[in-house]
């Protein structure tokens, strides 16, 4: 399920993309691109402004809501947070160097203003 969901986001985002650049900000748009008056007799110039804005809008929203629904299906791996926290502090150092000892008294710098 989480990797369908995945999948739509990564598919809308690039019909999102699509859809943004076959817009123009001049009005030009999709209707100059593919034949100018013949696009234009069949959807006319302001309804392709019009479909190309709902799509963009409707990319939008549904990426916005996959994107927020995946944090309800994400498998849980580990548990929550502070079990993380508490086993990370639990496990001992790796790699310590020879020498150096980490009990707590040794652990603190020394008092240089004695």
């Amino acid at each position: 399920m989480y990797t369908l969901v995945i999948a739509l986001i990564i598919l809308f985002a690039v019909l999102l993309v699509l859809v943004v650049l076959a817009q123009n900000s001049k009005g030009g748009g999709l209707t100059s691109q593919f034949g100018g008056s013949s696009a234009s007799n069949i959807m006319g110039v302001k309804k392709t402004g019009d479909l190309l804005e709902k799509l963009t809008w409707g990319f939008i929203i549904a990426i916005m809501v996959l994107s927020l629904s995946t944090n309800f299906i994400t498998p849980n791996r580990g548990g929550s947070t502070n079990e993380i926290l508490e086993r990370a502090g639990e496990q001992a150092p790796v790699n310590t160097p020879p020498g150096l000892n980490l009990d707590s008294d040794a652990a603190q710098p020394a008092d240089s203003t004695k």
